[in-house]
């Protein structure tokens, strides 16, 4: 079973917590100084809201799933829709030990999709960040769809 993925970069991320919340009508399931998470299941959506980027807003989306075989799907489905693919394999980031990969779709905006593995004590490094962020300014300027030029 697949679940939406929304990550938000925010100012406050406090302010932003008790706004979520409340619009949630619960709690996050994981909260930390630099970052919150609700699972919803109605609808089926992983929500995340950090204070780490200089940049508020959107920061990607994405299908975070059950089992690597589902994840095997969703990268043959992006390689079929004519991106590229960015294989991050293991990594540690967002409070989570996960398995992952990233394509950007013609506008740059990114999309993740990964399977977690288990919880994390850290946030991790995303060695990603670099590569998606020169795909979306190449999309933007009419360039390549290259997650790594």
């Amino acid at each position: 079973m697949k679940r939406f993925h929304v990550h938000v970069a925010v100012k406050d991320l406090n302010k932003s917590i008790d706004f979520y919340s409340k619009l949630f009508g619960q709690a996050p399931a994981k909260q930390k100084d630099d970052y919150a998470k609700w699972l919803l299941d109605d609808p089926r959506i992983n929500f995340a809201i950090s204070n780490r980027s200089a940049i508020t807003g959107l920061d990607h989306f994405g299908f975070q799933v059950d089992d690597e075989e589902s994840l095997a799907e969703l990268k043959t489905r992006a390689q079929e829709a004519g991106t590229a693919i960015l294989d991050e394999g293991s990594t540690q980031c967002c409070y989570a030990r996960s398995e992952k990969h990233w394509t950007v779709d013609p506008q740059g905006l990114a999309w993740e999709h990964f399977v977690t593995m288990a919880d994390a004590v850290e946030f991790g490094t995303d060695r990603v960040t670099e590569a998606v962020a020169k795909t979306r300014e190449q999309n933007r300027d009419g360039g390549t769809n290259a997650c790594c030029g």
